[in-house]
């Protein structure tokens, strides 16, 4: 790596997310772990790790920053018509485990993932203390047919990956987990990186200083969701 960054050791906490680099985008710090403290300091505060096998935990906070409030989700007439005919079932921290290797599993436009076994092994650590989620979504076959995880602090929900074995599997777990989270009065889904995928779904792009204060306002803000059970349509038509 030819740039110098700082290098976190011990509990050393992290640089002000206004720091990192605009070259690669958003690039804060490395070093340190993936312990569950650590990661839950880092999402409090816009930050999250992503890096290759062989690197150093490398940590980021991108400027502009990907988001995604629920009123702004497309939701196409085919996805629609999807969701009224319940061709899919859908719940939550059912099967973490298998949705985070879902998500791991090579894709036929990249040759390696960032989510490697320690990621894996990291997040799965954060679920069992309540603080990443899984959704599944299921065909009638009762088969997983897609999904997505992230880290829920307070209002807050942190998108990391989803992943797709059936048409429209992954659309249709964030198309419910939006309107479950807005049911719920967890307002916002930060998709860090923006992407031609997200936004062609309603996600936009905010300035970093603009979204961590939206980020580290609503992860305060203490809601008590009903995580680990099926998901009920009724609500969300």
């Amino acid at each position: 790596m030819s740039v110098r960054l700082p290098w976190l050791t011990g509990e050393a906490d992290f640089p002000d997310p206004n720091r990192a680099l605009t070259e690669p985008n958003g690039l804060l710090c490395a070093g340190g772990d993936l312990n569950p403290a650590r990661l839950l300091r880092a999402y409090a505060r816009g930050i999250f790790p992503w890096y290759n096998a062989g690197d150093p935990i490398l940590w980021w906070s991108p400027d502009p920053r990907g988001v995604l409030w629920h009123e702004d989700l497309h939701i196409s007439r085919s996805m629609l018509r999807l969701l009224k005919q319940r061709h899919f079932r859908v719940s939550t921290d059912r099967d973490f485990r298998s949705v985070i290797q879902g998500c791991a599993a090579p894709r036929p436009y990249a040759d390696s993932t960032w989510i490697q076994p320690a990621m894996q092994e990291a997040y799965h650590r954060l679920h069992e203390l309540g603080h990443a989620h899984s959704i599944e979504v299921w065909d009638s076959q009762e088969q997983l047919a897609g999904g997505l995880y992230g880290v829920c602090m307070g209002r807050m929900f942190y998108g990391e990956s989803m992943f797709s074995r059936q048409d429209n599997a992954s659309k249709y777990a964030l198309l419910v987990l939006s309107r479950w989270l807005a049911a719920h009065a967890c307002p916002l889904i930060d998709t860090q990186f923006p992407n031609p995928h997200l936004l062609s779904l309603g996600a936009t792009t905010w300035p970093r200083a603009q979204a961590l204060v939206a980020i580290t306002d609503l992860s305060q803000q203490k809601v008590n969701l009903p995580w680990g059970n099926w998901i009920e349509f009724n609500d969300l038509i």
